[in-house]
This record gives C-alpha cells, sequence and structure tokens, in this order.
C-alpha cells in the first residue's frame, strides 16, 4: 500500500547512497556499500544499524542488514 516509511531503511533519502535509483534494484557491490556506509555520518550509521536490530525490518531487508553487521564494527 501506500503507507509511509517507518523505517530509515525505507527512505530514499537515507537509502540513496546504497542504490543506484530510487526503485532500490539489486544491491550494489560490497566495496560500493561500504564506501556509502563509512561516508555516513555515525549517528545515521547507528540509526540503520538500530534498524536492522528490529526483526520485521530485518527481514525486509535481509541483505542490506546483513552488510550493516558487517560494517558496523568497522569504525
Amino acid at each position: 500500500g501506500a503507507r509511509t516509511a517507518t523505517s530509515a531503511l525505507d527512505d530514499p533519502a537515507q537509502m540513496s547512497p546504497f542504490f543506484t535509483d530510487a526503485g532500490m534494484p539489486p544491491m550494489p557491490s560490497a566495496a560500493a556499500i561500504k564506501a556509502a556506509w563509512m561516508a555516513m555520518k555515525e549517528d545515521d550509521r547507528a540509526g540503520l544499524m538500530k534498524e536492522c536490530g528490529d526483526e520485521a525490518i530485518a527481514k525486509s531487508h535481509d541483505n542490506f542488514c546483513k552488510m550493516t553487521k558487517q560494517l558496523g564494527g568497522a569504525n
């Protein structure tokens, strides 16, 4: 439906660095994701990590959340 984004992971502005277009096609390379991740402010990264801690959100963003878990400690 046309529900508003309840998660930063559903916010195109927050997520656009990780995807090549707003339609959120398949994830870009791990290197591209890491570069976008490291370019984010620390509190933005923390927010995304927190979102991925929510089971329902993590399930619908499984691949992305796996990446953030791998990158999360890399600061």
